[in-house]
């Protein structure tokens, strides 16, 4: 690559991004990359990028022209789709079976049996009940040197077959105690409170600006949003109730009264019958048209692209924490089992002159100095 040359990394089949790197010394188009709608930072691989359409294409190109070049970097092989036979189906089965009775719920399940059809096609000669950890292991090695896979597929692949091993097969718990990798130490996204209140006030239809003042006023998942049934809402003691929540744990979060007036206002128009927020045909509100009334927003009011519905739950427990909230009152809105989950969002809080005193002005008011 020239020292004063862009370089554009040409996407992946399907990627929503594409990534650019520009060198510290082209100051000027970095400034003016940063101007372009949709552009982005990655402060780990620092690299820049926008969204992968051919309007973004363009627009760099009538930029920065004769300073672009391009890079095809190596692309990982794609699993292969696992050839389900017989066997396999009826394994599957067993499991399905077994998890349903268990009351996981569907989407865990689907995880799960993606995860399974691929581990029973890898080991379709292998008698499943005598597999080693050893050669569990050996597949998960496979898994991630061949096809790259990150670590939270690695978790979801090693929580697949031990649901499997444990569950359908009644092995002991103890039994595969399968390396998992090491636990990522990153911070989660979260916005500024101008973002926030841009990107909730953004949408114009009632319905789409009551859901995402709901999930960020209280902490939402938005699997629990799409939960929310009218009953729930209880204005008389001021609360949200949260049934069934993530490890099936029911739970009460903040009712904003600022929500509630919204919420009266919304239900006047819609009349929802069960749920609180209803498709088209009276069903539960759908987890995808959360994710596209939140991207049309993000997109309005040019917010960070990169950030989703669930950016405004760690939105809301970061502003509470920056306000002095105790903990544990965050830890209960959100439903964590533990403070210590609830913690990392004490590593996301501002630090500068305005939030933290630095010992040299504390030390320095507090000795007279000798000026002779």
């Amino acid at each position: 690559m020239k020292k004063n040359a862009i370089l554009m990394i040409l996407p992946r089949k399907n990627a929503g991004r594409i990534k650019f790197q520009i060198p510290y010394a082209m100051k000027e188009e970095r400034q003016a990359f940063k101007q372009l709608n949709g552009s982005y930072y990655h402060p780990n691989q620092r690299l820049w990028s926008l969204p992968n359409t051919a309007e973004h294409k363009q627009k760099v190109l009538d930029l920065f022209g004769a300073k672009m070049q391009t890079e095809a970097r190596s692309i990982p092989p794609e699993m292969p789709q696992a050839a389900i036979t017989e066997q396999v189906q009826l394994e599957l089965d067993r499991h399905y079976q077994k998890m349903k009775l268990k009351h996981y719920s569907d989407s865990t399940i689907r995880t799960y049996q993606s995860n399974l059809s691929a581990f029973f096609t890898y080991f379709k000669n292998s008698d499943l009940a005598a597999l080693t950890k050893d050669q569990i292991e050996g597949y998960l090695f496979e898994l991630v040197q061949k096809y790259k896979i990150s670590e939270q597929k690695q978790n979801m692949v090693i929580n697949a077959i031990k649901s499997y091993y444990e569950h359908t097969l009644g092995m002991p718990r103890e039994y595969y105690n399968i390396t998992r990798p090491k636990r990522s130490k990153d911070l989660p996204n979260t916005l500024s409170e101008a973002e926030v209140l841009a990107i909730i006030n953004s949408p114009k239809n009632i319905k789409h600006k009551a859901i995402l003042h709901t999930i960020y006023s209280a902490g939402l998942r938005v699997g629990e949003v799409i939960r929310l049934r009218v009953k729930d809402v209880r204005s008389d003691d001021g609360f949200l109730f949260i049934k069934d929540s993530k490890g099936k744990k029911d739970r009460h979060t903040v009712l904003s009264p600022l929500l509630l007036d919204l919420l009266r206002a919304y239900y006047k128009v819609h009349k929802p019958s069960y749920w609180l927020f209803e498709g088209q045909d009276g069903g539960q509100y759908s987890a995808k048209s959360i994710q596209q009334v939140y991207r049309k927003a993000v997109q309005k009011v040019g917010a960070n692209p990169w950030s989703t519905p669930h950016t405004l739950r760690h939105s809301f427990a970061t502003h509470l924490m920056q306000r002095g909230v105790n903990i544990r009152y965050i830890q209960t809105a959100l439903g964590h089992s533990s403070t210590k989950t609830t913690e990392i969002y004490t590593r996301v809080l501002s630090i500068n002159s305005k939030t933290l005193t630095s010992p040299l002005d504390i030390i320095m008011g507090s000795v007279t100095l000798d000026k002779n």
